[in-house]
């Protein structure tokens, strides 16, 4: 059973999403607000694929739930919902860790569409082999497709499952130049609905977990004008 978690205020838009989920066979449990998602989460021991969340909500904000569940599940899927379509939303949700964003208002099919992508790469994840030992080597890094870690001089780099994909994408293309649009479709799907600056924003923030010098990155690279690149240490 896909199981989600729908943490919206709003009554309507909450009734809405759960209809549309559960008809798409989704198992849904859902709260009006921040405080309750943490407490349901808690309860059922972080027992849900997927965690969409509202940002402006009563008590905690989606930001904040955000960040709390990101602490307890580095491998659930995390999308936020806001009103705003402003871009400093969109940057705030996936700093804090989320997957996707969706901005209000919305169709069941973009809904449902990016539900659906999401829980395909969360499943991919669970899915894994176990049997499958190779692990991707460069520099200080180790990339274990196994166990789905990511390790720099030994030290275990916490990631989420677009972060370890992004870094797959590009360990399996060593100083290879690769478009945003590339990095897009081979992480997030090729029938993708967002906007292609949801490849930066993830960038940026893997680099503030790998990189020495974030601001100075040596590894995850930008190619003005085109996308990124993956240069491996001398």
């Amino acid at each position: 059973m896909k199981r989600i978690l729908v943490a919206e205020d709003e009554d309507v838009i909450r009734d809405f999403v759960v209809i549309n989920l559960r008809r798409n066979g989704y198992e849904v449990v859902d709260v009006p607000n921040g405080d309750e998602a943490i407490r349901v989460f808690d309860e059922n021991n972080g027992d849900f694929d997927i965690c969409l969340l509202d940002i402006m909500m009563p008590g905690k904000d989606g930001f904040t739930v955000c960040k709390e569940i990101r602490k307890r599940s580095s491998t659930v899927g995390i999308i936020m919902l806001s009103a705003k379509s402003q871009e400093m939303d969109k940057v705030g949700a996936l700093m804090f860790g989320a997957d996707d964003y969706v901005t209000k208002p919305f169709g069941p099919a973009e809904l449902v569409a990016r539900v659906d992508a999401l829980h395909r790469r969360v499943n991919m994840v669970a899915a894994k082999p176990v049997e499958d030992p190779n692990e991707l080597r460069s520099g200080p890094f180790v990339l274990n497709e196994r166990s789905r870690t990511l390790t720099k001089n030994g030290k275990n780099i916490d990631l989420t499952q677009v972060e370890f994909q992004i870094m797959e994408c590009f360990l399996k293309n060593p100083n290879v130049a690769l478009e945003r649009n590339t990095v897009l479709s081979k992480v997030w799907g090729e029938n993708y609905f967002g906007d292609v600056k949801i490849v930066d924003v993830n960038i940026r923030r893997l680099r503030m977990k790998i990189e020495d010098e974030p601001s100075n990155p040596k590894y995850l690279t930008t190619v003005w004008g085109y996308g990124y690149k993956w240069s491996v240490p001398e």
